[in-house]
């Protein structure tokens, strides 16, 4: 149990919120976002839902025998088999949590499932009773809470109570509810379920309406004391609840939330820093909180009074969240010192080998740029550590281009080690690229999307590329950044073929979102 006045931290990041289209994730990349969210705070980290797929079930299981102090997580139905080969993911975690699920509102019972409400209740109570013969720490998900009967709601969650549930979650899985009607809604569930104060009560929210973290907030106001949320809001759909502006909230507003949580504010930037990279999902730059633009003063009367006194305008202190001013400047007489000390700095910690990696690309990128800045720096990781499993790799790349000539693209693949090369035309210089990329590879994929934004400021930015590719019902994003925008150009779209690649090897079968 907690205290009245704690929040419990809930992420769902690595199993919702892979659920955003083309965001899944390999073991190595859910492992390493799972360490820097037990370094934020997070008290239980879902970490996906391991009957979906084999690669689902390593990843759990890797990421409960690694981490030593957040709760974990495993999302499974009400189904014996998902139960077991859950538990069977966790119970080397050093709190493990199974996590399970069934519809409670009519229209999901009769068109969904397809099943009366006193058999809802029934395979309710089964599956919480047989995950609490593995572990006492059970949550049930009432899934589309929020369009529930509230006195059917308040039916089960006393019988699952009564039959092990240490936590009880309420969601609104649409995103359908308003902050005033979710707020009574938590208050009836609060007072009409008898043994209550024997759990612990949760939401869960969508943003369908862009109300996620208001309704998270009148929950918490209301009496719940779990909140489920992802960095960077990311999920199916329009997203879930974000963390970071859950928290800072909570934070800058003590008077309205005199709540605490376990969570490290300045950790919060360099982990949505991180979950973007990974998953190629970009935050828009006005995006509370974390945007490029949150911190950003343009109009004249608010630089004046920033500089008299930043609170006129700045109701948060970036160092904060983690965007602390640093003097250090980095360049290419730096030493391997300076810049494991300065990535440290950043909220990453990397091996010896994955810094040798990012060392002799920070060499090369400084040959190219007087200075280097964080986002470079992050870009250096995505490419030497953070990237999938690589079956694709550019050898080399010769663009010729201009208003007078066909523009044309010469390229040398490594293909499972098997150098292979051409040259093709297009109607321009990425276009062929992408046209002699597609053709060495043999790839059917469809590209949805190709987004170019620039890294730093000035004329020796890097440039970072992002594409989506569809190939079979399959989504993936590729994330590419060089000084070169073809170049980088060329690596987003190699890394997208890797991750497809990767998608058709290790295949996954989502559950419904909560």
């Amino acid at each position: 149990m907690t205290s009245d006045n704690q929040i419990i931290i809930f992420d769902t990041t690595l199993r919702d919120g892979e659920q955003s289209p083309g965001a899944s994730m390999n073991q190595a990349e859910k492992l390493r976002i799972a360490t820097q969210l037990e370094k934020l705070g997070v008290n239980v980290i879902e970490a996906g839902f391991p009957a979906a797929s084999t690669g689902d079930f390593e990843a759990v299981k890797a990421i409960s025998e690694t981490l030593k102090i957040s709760q974990i997580a495993a999302l499974c139905r009400t189904s014996e088999s998902d139960i077991n080969r859950g538990w069977d993911a966790i119970k080397n975690a050093v709190n493990p949590r199974i996590h399970t699920f069934i519809a409670t509102s009519e229209l999901h019972m009769t068109y969904k499932l397809q099943m009366t409400p006193e058999q809802v209740l029934e395979q309710a109570i089964k599956s919480v009773k047989l995950a609490a013969s593995y572990t006492k720490n059970v949550e049930f998900s009432a899934e589309d809470g929020s369009r529930s009967d509230p006195d059917f709601l308040c039916k089960v969650f006393e019988a699952v109570i009564d039959a092990g549930a240490t936590t009880v979650n309420l969601p609104d899985t649409v995103g359908y509810a308003i902050p005033e009607e979710y707020n009574e809604l938590v208050k009836y569930v609060m007072k009409n379920t008898p043994n209550m104060n024997k759990a612990i009560l949760s939401v869960h929210c969508h943003n369908d309406l862009g109300l996620a973290t208001s309704n998270t907030l009148a929950a918490i106001k209301a009496g719940a004391r779990q909140v489920e949320v992802t960095i960077n809001g990311i999920g199916e759909r329009a997203g879930n609840t974000s963390l970071e502006e859950v928290i800072m909230s909570m934070h800058t507003r003590p008077n309205c939330f005199p709540y605490t949580t376990t969570i490290n504010t300045t950790r919060i930037y360099p982990v949505s820093r991180l979950i973007s990279m990974i998953t190629g999902i970009l935050v828009q730059p006005n995006r509370a909180i974390v945007g490029a633009n949150a911190f950003a003063h343009e109009a004249g009367i608010h630089q004046d009074g920033i500089l008299k006194n930043p609170m006129t305008y700045e109701i948060m202190k970036p160092e904060t969240i983690g965007l602390n001013k640093n003097n250090l400047v980095l360049g290419k007489h730096s030493g391997r010192h300076a810049l494991n000390s300065h990535i440290q700095e950043m909220g990453y910690d990397l091996s010896k080998e994955e810094l040798d990696k990012v060392f002799e690309k920070f060499k090369h990128l400084a040959d190219k740029k007087k200075t280097i800045q964080d986002e470079d720096i992050e870009a250096l990781i995505n490419e030497g550590v953070l990237r999938s499993p690589e079956v694709f790799t550019l050898e080399y790349i010769h663009v010729l281009s201009g208003n007078t000539v066909f523009p044309t693209a010469s390229v040398q693949l490594n293909i499972n080690g098997r150098p292979v090369q051409g040259a093709i035309e297009g109607n321009g210089p990425i276009d062929a690229v992408y046209n002699i990329i597609s053709k060495l590879t043999g790839t059917k994929s469809e590209l949805l999307r190709f987004t170019i934004s620039a890294l730093t400021e000035g004329t020796d930015a890097q440039g970072e590329v992002t594409v989506r590719l569809q190939e079979d019902g399959i989504v993936a994003l590729g994330k590419g950044a060089d000084p070169d925008i073809i170049i980088a150009s060329a690596l987003a779209y190699i890394n997208g073929l890797n991750r497809l690649e990767y998608l058709k090897e290790h295949p996954v079968v989502r559950p419904k979102n909560l």
